[in-house]
C-alpha cells in the first residue's frame, strides 16, 4: 500500500486542487465547505504523504502524474499492475 493509497477522496480533491495552484478559500468555494475543513483535509493528507507545505504536496502530485494521479487512485492494486504491465 502506498501513502496515496490511504488518502480519502476529499484529501485527494484538495491535493489536486493544490497542484493546481488553488488557494485554500477557491477551494473550499469548489468543494462547497469551509477553509477549516479544507485545512483539516490539508492537514491530514500532510501526515498521509509525509510532507509539511503545500509545495511539496503539489511536488508530490506533480511527481505522481498530476491530475492523473487520482485516477490511478481509483483502480484496484491489480489493475495498476496490469496497466503498467500493459506500458500505460
Amino acid at each position: 500500500m502506498t501513502p496515496r493509497d490511504r488518502l480519502t477522496q476529499k484529501e485527494i480533491q484538495v491535493a489536486t486542487l493544490v497542484w493546481e495552484g488553488l488557494t485554500n478559500r477557491e477551494i473550499g468555494r469548489i468543494m462547497n465547505t469551509t477553509e477549516q475543513v479544507v485545512k483539516n483535509h490539508l492537514r491530514s493528507t500532510f501526515d498521509k504523504l509525509g510532507v509539511w507545505s503545500r509545495l511539496e504536496l503539489a511536488m508530490y502530485v506533480a511527481s505522481h502524474g498530476g491530475r492523473n494521479w487520482a485516477q490511478e487512485q481509483e483502480q484496484p492494486p491489480i489493475a495498476r499492475k496490469r496497466a503498467a504491465a500493459a506500458g500505460g
